[in-house]
């Protein structure tokens, strides 16, 4: 559960619903002074397999977390010896979930439960915080779609990564396939997807899978932690606009993307950050950022979820 307190003023506020908790995961602000939220797969008895709750609940964090004035950047992380062995065996979508009986209504109850995980590991790409991911150990199958949602990926040198799909005779159907190739380039994408085969972190490094590589899990989460919190003391509005200009340019040409960051700035460079970064930069001193308090009043999913 997320910490901190709260009494019946915040009732219904996204932290308020955050420290409600969760089955799957572990929701925490680390540092009450940095505006840093940490997401932890908690399963580690399964090695933190990705099960229906966690399909549901992935995506309630997010979007909680999208609207919680404290959280400026997210750090998702796993517990347990190894990051995620994938999509639980049994879960909706997974290969020992096949249709039966008539195939028309099994065909489409199937396409919308992959619709549905689909949706959950977007939300992690559309929440308008950063999010960095932290992998250790094995990050298999559906991990590796988890991590490529993610703004920037690091991982400890014992990580690994691997796309068996393949090997299970079926398509990665949770994004890694439209995702990797943006990231590390058709052919990487390719031999990872077409292989099945297991890389290490410096060769994930190599790719662009990664962008740093730690000694040990311990340098992890510290290094991981540090980069989370330096986002965290930008400018919020230059964060989340950066990463969304950042998106919306990816899925679209040069040309677009630059009427669509000129469209963004004729708005947001009349911000009071801007010119608070001006003043700061003059003054010689670190500035203050505006906060984010006109989000908390926005309506917030309730823990109905499944």
């Amino acid at each position: 559960m997320a910490g901190g307190g709260g009494g019946d003023g915040d009732r219904g506020s996204p932290e308020a619903e955050l420290r409600r908790g969760f089955k799957t995961l572990a929701v925490t602000r680390p540092d009450p002074s940095a505006a840093v939220y940490e997401v932890r797969l908690n399963r580690p008895a399964r090695l933190n397999a990705l099960s229906p709750d966690a399909f549901a609940e992935i995506p309630r964090a997010m979007a909680l977390l999208d609207r919680a004035p404290a959280a400026r950047a997210v750090v998702l992380s796993a517990a347990g010896p190894h990051f995620c062995a994938g999509i639980e065996l049994g879960s909706p979508g997974s290969p020992a979930t096949a249709p039966s009986g008539d195939p028309a209504p099994a065909a489409e109850g199937l396409r919308r439960a992959i619709l549905e995980m689909q949706a959950a590991l977007t939300a992690i790409e559309r929440c308008r915080k950063p999010v960095v991911a932290a992998v250790h150990g094995a990050c298999v199958g559906g991990g590796v779609e988890v991590v490529a949602a993610c703004d920037i990926r690091c991982c400890s040198k014992d990580a690994t990564f691997v796309l068996r799909e393949v090997d299970m005779a079926i398509v990665a159907d949770l994004g890694a396939l439209q995702r990797l190739p943006r990231i590390v380039g058709y052919g990487n994408a390719a031999d990872l997807a077409l292989t099945g085969r297991k890389i290490t972190a410096m060769e994930a490094k190599e790719m662009g899978l990664v962008t740093r590589v730690f000694n040990s899990k311990q340098e992890l989460d510290a290094g991981v932690a540090k980069i989370a919190k330096e986002i965290s003391e930008k400018s919020a509005w230059a964060v989340m606009g950066t990463k969304a200009v950042l998106l919306r340019s990816r899925d679209i040409t040069v040309e677009q993307g630059l009427e669509h960051v000129a469209t963004w700035n004729a708005a947001m460079l009349r911000s009071n950050d801007l010119e608070e970064a001006i003043k700061a930069f003059l003054e010689k001193r670190k500035p203050v950022f505006s906060k984010l308090n006109a989000l908390q009043h926005h309506k917030v999913p309730t823990a109905g979820c499944k």
